[in-house]
């Protein structure tokens, strides 16, 4: 039987100069670097990676991207390869982003080319799914999310999967301050839970971790990291702070652990 680490990822989106980000980490990591329970990572703009990865070189903080191109190589002004991000020390890249998908136009069929170019470079995806406020009024919330768990994962078998991480994130809850509630959290986890299981296997299905993402802080953690199907949390404006995303990550800790088949 399998366990389900616990994951804390922050997403830091577009903040943070170099030394702005060099400070935090170091206050970070003598907060948090002896807690070697909850996988902590830290997903910084792409100007900061290689200073931040090797900061983080040796230490239980790992380090991840915001986005990727799927090709490795070639003329794509403004683009940034996965084996680029290798060579910054990144182990995982978040795909299929709310705000990607609303801003930059980013269809499911973009982000699919983007999970198996992750893939492919031997990096973990994190793939953001979720719905919008007007989607679950309709009461299109599965329809929705399977949709994009089924053309984001299009062509990506079985040997692939376990890599995987999948971040649900309710686009009406993101920087808004709106948190779903815990059992609302815990009844979406669980569909998209039994949507891999019925797209690959129960057991895959079981050893995938699921984070919640939407105005996640300190104060609601403990709450969430109850539900049996959250497996961490993907961290957006409480991760700026070197001090809250260290209280997120600690009490995140005495999470129960998940078995997975």
């Amino acid at each position: 039987m399998l366990s389900r680490r616990t994951m804390i990822a922050g997403n830091w989106k577009m903040y943070k100069t170099q030394k702005e980000a060099q400070s935090m980490v170091a206050e970070l990591l003598d907060l948090i670097e002896s807690n070697l329970k909850v996988e902590t990572l830290i997903c910084p703009p792409f100007t900061v990676l290689t200073s931040i990865g090797k900061i983080l070189k040796d230490t239980s903080v790992g380090l991840g991207a915001q986005n990727v191109y799927w090709e490795d190589q070639g003329a794509y002004t403004g683009e940034v390869s996965a084996r680029m991000l290798v060579d910054c020390g990144c182990t995982y890249v978040i795909v299929g982003h709310s705000e990607r998908r609303q801003y930059f136009k980013e269809s499911n069929e973009i982000i699919n080319l983007k999970v198996r170019g992750i893939l492919k470079s031997r990096l973990s995806p994190i793939l953001c799914v979720g719905e919008t406020l007007n989607e679950r009024e309709r009461g299109e919330v599965e329809s929705v999310i399977c949709k994009q768990l089924k053309q984001g994962l299009n062509r990506v078998g079985p040997k692939e999967i376990t890599s995987l991480v999948v971040a649900y994130e309710p686009i009406w809850a993101i920087g808004t301050g709106q948190t779903a509630t815990p059992e609302t959290a815990q009844e979406v986890h669980a569909m998209i839970r039994e949507a891999l299981s019925f797209q690959y296997s129960e057991s895959l299905a079981a050893q995938i971790r699921i984070l919640y993402g939407g105005s996640v802080n300190a104060q609601n953690i403990s709450d969430l990291m109850a539900q049996s199907d959250l497996d961490g949390a993907l961290v957006g404006g409480a991760s700026l702070d070197a001090q809250s995303f260290a209280t997120i990550v600690l009490r995140a800790d005495t999470r129960p652990s998940r078995k997975g088949i």
